[in-house]
């Protein structure tokens, strides 16, 4: 079961924060500077997993945001996490795609693959996503991703995967409001 989730810019400064368990805001505050200090301290020739005061945490840099997961140990697999961090950034990157602005987050690249190929670049490859526009995607419309993130993930427990079915409920909430 996931403790928190947290997306963090490469200058330590928390975007979004989710808890699973209840922690005084004080307690957050020095759970995440420890662990937002242990992951910009690492470079990318070390592993995206490490230990911090006896829960597991797994992290991985999209552009300029970190996205971080803590769990307990033994109670979930680190791949697996590895594989919700990279579906949660593919779900935020085609909602904003399509709401937000017409690049969206990965407006570097098309995804239509070239001609003369068979294939496009891999939906969220690191260099693909736009760090500006990731991270203010992100800011701007805090609420849309924290509900993202709640259709995902339900009391600590990863509930849905499917980008489609994820954000149904989204474009749902967004045709109300328009």
């Amino acid at each position: 079961m996931m403790k928190f989730l947290l997306m963090v810019n490469k200058q330590g400064q928390t975007r979004l924060a989710q808890y699973f368990d209840f922690k005084s805001i004080e307690e957050r505050t020095a759970l995440e500077a420890e662990i937002i200090r242990k992951c910009l301290s690492r470079t990318e020739m070390q592993c995206s997993f490490m230990e911090h005061r006896g829960l597991k945490v797994v992290y991985r840099r999209y552009a300029s945001l970190y996205f971080i997961v803590g769990f307990e140990e033994g109670e979930e697999n680190e791949l697996g996490m590895l594989e919700f961090i990279h579906a949660l950034v593919e779900t935020l990157d085609k909602y904003f795609e399509n709401v937000v602005s017409p690049g969206g987050i990965g407006a570097t690249h098309s995804r239509r693959p070239r001609r003369g190929t068979t294939t496009a670049r891999p939906p969220c490859s690191p260099r693909r996503l736009s760090p500006a526009q990731c991270e203010l995607d992100i800011m701007f419309n805090l609420e849309r991703a924290h509900f993202i993130v709640d259709e995902m993930v339900m009391n600590g427990c990863i509930v849905d995967t499917n980008k489609l079915s994820v954000l149904k409920p989204v474009a749902l909430l967004d045709r109300i409001k328009a």
